[in-house]
């Protein structure tokens, strides 16, 4: 009988020193970058290579597949187990972190860093757990993948990309959300909505030249800045603080040599429950639509406090909720310059929800202000049945491993495990632990990633005996 938590304490330093190496890799996706080998930059590159240097030291059998996702594998037999990790991260999105974000440091039990609830400390952990199974020599029936991937912050370029070229597993998990078990997942759909043809400058007390907030589709924007041409200022800067001050927010007014900046700070969020963070852009938008701008900005300025003004959809008349929870809105990253601008939009529904019918409707109130939604992707909701042997094994294990019931549960984040028929997400946040990913000073729970280590040890045995 095998003691999984003993096997894991022994390995610990290990892990941590290990773990700390791969959150100092800021691998976030670079555009500027970009080149054979390195789809997605040299950063992210860099995190794959290390990951499967990583392998080969510990003697699995590893391959890149052309620098968007590799493998590490083990095991022998005809059906495929997978473990399907990121690597990649989103950006810092902002100054404000305590140690730095790309400086991993352990503080009470808590590591601090980008990437490490999401979703490097998971993937570490489900490593670490594979390492132990092999490292013990415990017979197996299946061929176990820990597939890594670099793109799963933006496009899943890379999974889509890995599984033109490589094997579906049978079936498998993604470490990537919380326990106990994830089965289903919402809809994700990432569009663009594109201002039309600028119409004739017209002339005002204020003229709207630049406005910018946010950094991806998938959070919610943690600062936004506007530059405005003001015949008089007047009292905008009182009436700007005063708004700040009853929103619960920061911001600055300064006169510059080209016009009048304007900055929010906000709280940055992961997409997924936008209410959890405090849209920056939002509400620079919501003060810009008390002023008389110019009709190009103010109809930029217009579609978004519409567009975006409750993130359940409520107003457009879209909202929709099932077991898999409320459909959301987000507004990730908004641009304006030269009479013209675009924002994201990251739509997440519910499994039930007719979601052609909703985005139509979302169309048509785009194009009332001018405007046209272009979609970028779209991945349709995800569910597994709950009798399942995948469900039931490690439904087991985890039980067996907490003393509390295995309940399944959907969420509105998207995880690898929707890439595969037979996919669940399965931890490594525990019941009631908070949601601190794609937010300033992430950080995970060493002791938990550890207990988490010890559950995937054992399920990755289970279901590859």
């Amino acid at each position: 009988m095998v003691n999984w938590k003993e096997e894991v304490l022994a390995r610990r330093e290990d892990l941590l020193e290990d773990l700390k190496e791969l959150l100092r890799i800021p691998s976030v996706l670079d555009e500027s970058t970009i080149e054979e080998g390195a789809p997605f930059g040299h950063e992210v590159k860099r995190a794959l290579d290390w990951m499967l240097a990583t392998g080969e030291r510990d003697g699995f059998t590893t391959k890149n597949v052309d620098g968007y996702a590799g493998h590490l594998e083990y095991g022998q037999g005809e059906e495929l187990l997978g473990i399907l990790c990121h690597l990649d991260v989103v950006p810092a999105g902002g100054d404000h972190w305590t140690y730095g974000p790309f400086n991993p440091t352990l503080v009470d039990g808590k590591l601090y860093a980008r990437g490490a609830i999401d979703d490097k400390g998971p993937t570490m952990a489900a490593y670490y757990a594979l390492k132990i199974v092999k490292e013990l020599g415990l017979p197996l029936s299946k061929r176990i993948r820990l597939i890594a991937g670099g793109d799963e912050e933006s496009e899943w370029r890379c999974v889509n990309h890995y599984f033109k070229h490589e094997e579906m597993p049978t079936l498998g998990f993604a470490p990537d959300a919380d326990f106990p078990i994830i089965n289903a997942e919402k809809g994700l759909y990432d569009g663009l909505l594109i201002q039309g043809k600028p119409a004739q400058a017209s002339d005002t007390g204020y003229h709207l030249v630049r406005f910018e907030g946010g950094e991806r589709p998938n959070m919610v924007p943690g600062h936004a800045q506007a530059l405005l041409r003001v015949v008089e200022v007047g009292t905008l800067e009182t009436d700007f603080h005063a708004y700040l001050e009853e929103q619960g927010l920061t911001g600055t007014v300064k006169q510059e040599t080209e016009g009048l900046i304007l900055d929010v700070n906000g709280v940055a969020a992961h997409a997924m429950e936008p209410d959890n963070g405090k849209n920056a852009a939002l509400h620079l938008a919501r003060f810009l639509n008390t002023l008389h701008l110019d009709y190009n900005g103010r109809r930029y300025i217009q579609l978004v406090t519409h567009m975006f003004r409750d993130s359940r959809g409520v107003a457009m008349g879209v909202a929709a909720s099932d077991e898999t929870g409320d459909l959301t809105i987000n507004g990730g990253v908004f641009r304006y310059a030269e009479e013209q601008g675009t924002a994201s939009i990251n739509i997440r529904y519910p499994y039930t929800a007719d979601f052609t019918e909703r985005l139509q409707i979302i169309k048509e109130a785009a194009a009332g202000y001018g405007f046209e939604l272009q979609t970028r992707t779209h991945m349709t909701p995800h569910h597994v049945d709950p009798n399942h042997e995948l469900i039931k094994t490690l439904s087991a294990v985890y039980e067996r491993h907490t003393n509390q019931s295995a309940d399944l549960i959907a969420i509105g984040g998207g995880t690898y495990a929707r890439s595969l028929t037979a996919g669940v997400a399965f931890g490594p946040v525990f019941p009631g632990g908070p949601e601190v990913a794609h937010q300033v000073d992430e950080y995970v729970d060493f002791d938990e990633l550890l207990l988490a280590v010890a559950i995937y040890a054992e399920a990755i045995y289970e279901l590859a005996k």
